[in-house]
């Protein structure tokens, strides 16, 4: 089916040999050995479906630039099967293949050739194309002159003028202005609707769950783990923290009601509880209206002696977005010299100014400003509860703004209704 790409055990190494004559013995298929052979992928199977999108994420080193330069065919694997349908276009690197000498429009007509479009369907395109990069002059300007940002903005243009079968996308994105990742982004989700399928890798987690159906997370050149957008970001984000500590563990289940919690750690410290109370009545609440005073209060247990404890909060909407956060090491409020079976109570109050809609808390328990350091207890998810509208007028989005319209007519008196 147009669109759809399968892996079947694909591998590939790098070699190095003790003789160039060995090297050239190895091209002829002749049984030489190397002298080094390192396996930067190995056995990864998957598949994307037609009009799928599937995130793949990996820390530096993974493998994730290799498998996509396989997939679009610009190296080949040692071993196993890749099966392509449809037409592919793909972002692996910023103006890769362009020509420096050349202006913009010059390198439009070279990429877009190359991607296998006839001459007229290019200069058909080409005022689009123009139009969508927003470089000005310097479209025919070489290429050489441009900022890395320019040159994504050509480069994502050129390759999303002709809507693919299979659009693949690297960590190219990231580059350039905020304003044009937007306007990227809203051209990826116009093919994704239009079935378009999509292999995106990107270190923005938060792109990834919001675009992605489903992600792969390689580490070390395999498959660590292939599923839901949430369970394997969040796997990942825990994992971080396992490489700079072997002794942390760690674990998920859904719940019921759809959210993934995630619990990594090495437990030196442990949550106890954590709950949500009105701020007047002290009665704990599972529903907060806008506008409401409420307190979120953990207590933590510790389990053996540490020199120094900061608790931080992530609070989460139903979509995953990360709506606010903060820790005790920004606040100034560490704690320090604490001794096994030490009991502390957090209570952190504040005016629910969130959108109706439901939202998570997820609290960490680190010794700094980050979590790989030591991660104590990171739980993902751990507490969830639902805001309500019953008192203010009514709006949309994940904030509410104790905004006030002021309306004056300017050249006569009216009534206001």
């Amino acid at each position: 089916m147009s669109g759809e790409l399968s892996l079947k055990g694909v591998g590939k190494s790098y070699r190095t040999w003790s003789s160039e004559w060995l090297r050239m013995a190895s091209w002829f298929g002749l049984p030489v050995k190397p002298k080094e052979q390192n396996w930067v992928l190995a056995n990864i199977d998957f598949h994307v479906g037609k009009g799928e999108t599937v995130g793949i994420i990996g820390q530096n080193g993974a493998g994730k630039s290799t498998l996509l330069k396989i997939v679009t065919g610009t190296v080949r694997p040692d071993r196993g099967e890749i099966v392509r349908n449809g037409r592919v276009a793909a972002i692996l690197e910023l103006g890769m293949g362009f020509n420096p000498d050349l202006t913009g429009r010059a390198n439009v007509v070279h990429a877009a050739g190359i991607m296998g479009m006839e001459h007229s369907a290019i200069m058909a395109a080409m005022p689009g194309i123009e139009s969508f990069a927003e470089i000005g002059d310097y479209f025919d300007q070489p290429v050489r002159t441009y900022s890395s940002g320019m040159q994504m903005r050509v480069a994502f243009s050129v390759a999303t003028a002709f809507k693919p079968d299979l659009l693949i996308i690297d960590e190219a994105l990231s580059v350039g202005d905020s304003y044009f990742q937007h306007k990227s982004f809203d051209r990826i989700r116009a093919f994704r609707e239009q079935g378009t399928s999509i292999l995106f890798v990107s270190h923005g987690l938060s792109d990834v769950k919001t675009l992605c159906d489903r992600v792969i997370l390689l580490d070390k050149g395999t498959i660590l783990k292939d599923g839901a957008p949430d369970e394997v970001v969040d796997y990942y984000n825990a994992m971080v923290a396992v490489k700079e500590n072997q002794a942390l563990s760690i674990e998920q289940r859904r719940a019921k009601d759809g959210w993934l919690l995630t619990r990594s750690g090495t437990r030196e410290v442990t949550v106890e509880s954590l709950g949500l109370f009105d701020a007047g009545t002290q009665e704990p609440i599972r529903v907060a209206s806008v506008g409401q005073r409420v307190e979120l209060k953990l207590r933590a247990k510790v389990n053996d002696a540490i020199p120094r404890l900061v608790l931080g909060y992530m609070l989460r909407d139903k979509q995953g977005h990360v709506i606010w956060g903060t820790n005790t090491w920004h606040t100034k409020q560490l704690l320090t010299h604490l001794e096994q079976d030490d009991l502390v109570e957090y209570s952190l109050a504040f005016t629910c100014t969130l959108g109706p809609g439901s939202y998570s808390v997820s609290p960490a328990l680190v010794s700094s400003d980050t979590h790989v350091e030591n991660n104590y207890e990171w739980i993902d998810n751990l507490f969830v509860f639902d805001v309500i509208n019953t008192s203010h007028s009514v709006f949309i989005g994940a904030t509410w703004l104790d905004a006030e319209f002021d309306i004056r007519h300017l050249n006569r008196s009216v009534e206001q209704s």
